[in-house]
């Protein structure tokens, strides 16, 4: 029988070794995995690439995983925000590496090393410093139908962390609005993946016309309990 349903945070992250590359879901507040994020602190692995679409805010969440330390690389779109200190601090200093990449072609670089895609040509970039490599190669680039294109790698992943709202034991997933964002694509381009929901339903209780993401993607769903804001609202 299948049961991809873990009794734990703990239990699901077992096993992520130094090193790893991890994709995180989240954009801005919205959809951000906060206790798996905690769960990989606890579980201790070092030397990470981190890829998620900012560096965090604050000291909680993707932040904290920089503050204790973890972090070796990260890879995102929107490294620097009004509160994004632990970034900054950690980046002026020479603790952490930062690869830069504009949103679409982050998502499309995830996207496309689920696909099995080998990588792409995109406009975005041409002519400016993010059409080189991390090590400040310049990228293949090629002249199609009159327009400069700049050749994209896919980003392959370890661990994937991603938020849901619900699912089942074989680990199909649906989402609340905005907290979908990067989770399927994530979901697809990782080793494994690991994604919180706040509800684990019967199966055949998903329409099928409804899941987002396949349980063939997942293989750990840890159920969390849903937390209210000061507001009275429902964190995403």
């Amino acid at each position: 029988m299948i049961n991809k349903i873990a009794d734990s945070i703990a239990q699901a992250l077992q096993g992520t070794q130094d090193g790893s590359t991890v994709l995180i879901g989240g954009f801005g507040t919205a959809g951000i995995p906060s206790e798996l994020i905690e769960g990989l602190i606890e579980q201790g692995a070092r030397e990470l690439t981190v890829v998620n679409n900012n560096a965090g805010n604050g000291d909680h969440g993707m932040a904290a995983l920089l503050k204790a330390g973890r972090v070796r690389k990260i890879i995102c779109s929107f490294p620097r925000q009004a509160d994004s200190y632990v970034f900054d601090g950690l980046y002026q200093s020479g603790q952490i590496e930062l690869e830069l990449v504009p949103q679409g072609n982050l998502a499309e670089r995830i996207r496309a090393a689920g696909a099995g895609i080998g990588g792409f040509f995109s406009p975005t970039g041409y002519g400016t410093d993010l059409a080189k490599t991390a090590t400040g190669e310049p990228k293949e680039t090629r002249l199609i139908n009159g327009r400069h294109y700049v050749f994209e790698l896919p980003i392959h992943a370890d661990l994937a962390l991603i938020k849901a709202e619900r699912g089942d034991r074989w680990g199909n997933l649906v989402y609340r609005k905005a907290a979908r964002n990067f989770g399927p694509v994530m979901a697809m381009a990782a080793k494994k993946t690991v994604a919180t929901v706040h509800e684990v339903v019967k199966l055949g209780d998903l329409d099928p016309e409804s899941i987002v993401t396949p349980g063939i993607f997942v293989h750990q769903v840890v159920r969390i309990e849903r937390v209210a804001t000061v507001a009275g609202g429902i964190k995403s």
